[in-house]
């Protein structure tokens, strides 16, 4: 009899056991529903670089990698799997997709674009980050909003990104490119990195029609932020490239020569 009712113990404990277990791993109901379809952990750089070039992508993105090195400007940044991180001023989404695959199912992207971005050639950009996200990339998240909005939305990433498009903040005034990089600085926790590449300009040139900014401008506005510069990399530099020709120009396009700046939130 002490044998039977021992047993049922055992058995109830057991039971109890499994149902915390499980419990445990629904707690997050919100999105591991999600995460559970997405691709698996990446654990090696060996691995993202599979995946980056994996035709799951687009043959499109993927033939952009030779002039953007997703990979080595990742590591450069510490990107690393599990993180929350934002890619600011998103546009169609492509760096949103690598971030995707980095960061893996236990990290997620929120893929933010502000008002002037959403407002392109009639919502083009907002068309092409839906469809790119779709079905495929379950951990990562639009994000509509001003930088007021993302300033004051509470939330906090372990790392930020912006991609070729600090120059439109600041084509549209100095104001503009520094209230951008205070609602980054309010959102990354803080030491958190927030990684920065843009086309490179020379010092004094209007750059309403070569959509370009000079590394100090950028530095500037980044650290008048709060931001403090902790690495620089050449490697999107390209030296043929006199920074005298628009972006979009088929002699330069996808060549340029690009600063790319880590900045590090202070933890005090």
């Amino acid at each position: 009899m002490i044998d039977k009712k021992l047993a049922v113990l055992v058995a109830a404990c057991a039971l109890a056991l499994g149902a915390c277990g499980q419990s445990g791993k629904e707690a997050p109901a919100v999105t591991q529903p999600a995460a559970e379809q997405a691709a698996p952990a990446v654990d090696s750089t060996d691995e993202l670089a599979s995946r980056l070039a994996s035709d799951a992508r687009s043959a499109e993105d993927r033939a952009r990698d030779a002039g953007r090195k997703p990979l080595e400007v990742l590591a450069f940044f510490d990107v690393k799997p599990g993180m929350h991180v934002i890619d600011v001023m998103a546009a169609g989404g492509w760096y949103s997709e690598v971030l995707s695959l980095a960061v893996g199912p236990e990290g997620s992207v929120t893929a933010q674009n502000p008002p002037f971005i959403l407002a392109f050639r009639d919502g083009y950009y907002k068309k092409a980050l839906a469809e790119r996200i779709g079905d495929r990339l379950k951990n990562v998240t639009e994000l509509d909003a001003s930088w007021m909005e993302l300033a004051a939305s509470g939330a906090r990433y372990d790392f930020a990104m912006s991609a070729l498009n600090l120059h439109d903040t600041y084509l549209q005034s100095p104001e503009a490119s520094a209230e951008f990089a205070s609602a980054v600085f309010a959102v990354l926790k803080p030491g958190a990195v927030f990684g920065v590449i843009d086309h490179v300009g020379n010092a004094g040139t209007d750059y309403s029609s070569l959509h370009r900014i000079d590394k100090a401008t950028a530095i500037n506005i980044l650290t008048t932020a709060g931001f403090v510069l902790e690495d620089e990399s050449d490697l999107l530099a390209n030296p043929d490239d006199d920074h005298t020709q628009a972006v979009f120009s088929e002699s330069i396009r996808g060549r340029t020569d690009r600063f790319v700046l880590k900045l590090r939130k202070p933890t005090g």
